[in-house]
């Protein structure tokens, strides 16, 4: 499957929430529910219009925002490299958006979903996914774990995503086991996010210490003594 044609995929995933939208308008009310707590109650309301507009929009910019990184990355040959499961991730990302809308639609037309697991769900899957693309992802400007460490050295990168890889798919594992939990399940996947990303960002800057210390690379990646020039 050609990359365009991935994007049209991700493309007619955001097409479909507005078609979405479309159908369901004359039915809802002016406002309808768009948040809800940890224990899956409705806590917020938003203008119907709004509301029916903000993920079809968003998702529109998104993919076309995604569609637009690899050609000005100025890495973007690495980018060549992982190619597929970049796109197929933001295919991943317009189904999270659409099943989110469609979630959000149905529970405003009355029928019984349960929104907040619905997207604990999505999300699980989401970071799963983000896994697999850590695990195959080149040094670049705009997809991985961007921290100065790991864009200041490649191999500070490749340690640095060896393990944030198997991290995020644990959290993905971690969100769905935590659907088991009710209103405890968003701590499922809040903590195990922001524990992942606070264990990556302390070890690309302690590797990268050491490296150093040790005499293995020099600024910019480059062994010490090594006074070769760009």
């Amino acid at each position: 499957m050609h990359s365009r044609t991935r994007f049209v995929l991700a493309a007619g995933f955001v097409a479909v929430a507005g078609a979405v939208s479309v159908l369901a308008a004359p039915a809802l009310p002016e406002r309808i529910v768009t948040n809800w707590n940890a224990a899956g109650e409705p806590s917020g309301t938003m203008s119907t219009p709004l509301a029916l507009a903000l993920v079809p929009l968003l998702g529109a910019v998104l993919v076309g925002l995604f569609a637009l990184l690899p050609r000005v990355d100025p890495l973007r040959a690495n980018v060549a490299d992982f190619r597929v499961y970049y796109d197929w991730f933001v295919v991943v990302f317009a189904a999270y958006l659409l099943v989110v809308h469609a979630a959000l639609v149905a529970f405003n037309l009355g029928y019984p979903v349960d929104v907040t697991q619905l997207i604990l769900a999505a999300v699980g899957v989401l970071l799963f996914y983000a896994g697999v693309v850590l695990n195959h992802v080149e040094p670049n400007w705009f997809v991985g774990i961007r921290t100065p460490w790991t864009l200041s050295d490649d191999r500070v990168w490749d340690r640095t995503h060896r393990l944030g890889a198997p991290l995020f798919k644990l959290c993905g594992v971690l969100a769905l086991v935590g659907l088991l939990f009710g209103e405890y399940a968003v701590y499922f996947v809040l903590v195990p996010v922001l524990a992942t990303a606070a264990v990556t960002v302390v070890y690309s800057y302690v590797l990268y210490e050491r490296l150093n210390r040790d005499g293995e690379v020099g600024p910019g990646g480059r062994r010490d003594g090594d006074d070769s020039s760009f």
